[in-house]
Formats: C-alpha cells, structure tokens, sequence
C-alpha cells in the first residue's frame, strides 16, 4: 500500500461562470473607484433583506441574483448602465444564444 494521501479536488468557488463574471466585474468597478465597498455592502444588504432572504445563503442563484441586481441598480443610478438599456442587451443576448449551436461561442451582431 502506497503512503500516498489522495484528496478530493477542491470543490470550484462559484457555481457558474457567470457568478464568477459578475462578481469580478464588481470588484473590478470597485477598484477603479466607481463606488466605495461600505456602500456596495448596505446596497447588497438592503436587496438581500427586501428579496426576504431571511435563510443562510450559500453562494447559489439567489445570492447572485441579488448581486446582479444591486449592480445593475448601482450602476443605473450613476447614469452608467440605464435600465433600458441593459433590458436591450439581455434580450440581444438571449437571441444571441438561442440561435448559437450548443458548443459555439455567443456573439452579439
């Protein structure tokens, strides 16, 4: 028998790339000044309490829902990312993948 200790892979960070994307472009706002981390932190809190997330949350699709949503409004409220605006690229991109063959690279026209 070998003396070899065999672990398991790490379990990944986050759950899907997107949350991975959107937290990143956050952080990435955040160093170049857009916004100071104690008020990104009360905006987050403030979307968690008004979604009534009362349960522990481990990381998964609400958590980052809610993230999206405090950037987004963030974002909104700067004049950076108007609602109607961004309601234009998420339908651009849902067209945009649903027409892509699975495997393929999305791109936008």
């Amino acid at each position: 028998m070998s003396d070899c200790i065999f672990h398991d892979a790490p379990e990944p960070v986050f759950a899907e790339p997107w949350h991975a994307q959107v937290f990143a472009v956050t952080v990435a706002l955040n160093e170049a000044g857009r916004f100071h981390w104690p008020d990104w932190a009360a905006r987050f809190s403030d979307t968690l309490k008004r979604h009534g997330l009362s349960r522990a949350l481990d990381g998964g699709e609400d958590y980052f829902h809610a993230w999206l949503e405090t950037l987004e409004g963030l974002l909104a409220e700067q004049g950076a990312a108007p609602p109607q605006d961004v309601k234009k690229l998420h339908r651009a991109w849902e067209e945009a993948y649903l027409k892509t063959p699975h495997g393929q690279p999305v791109h936008l026209c």
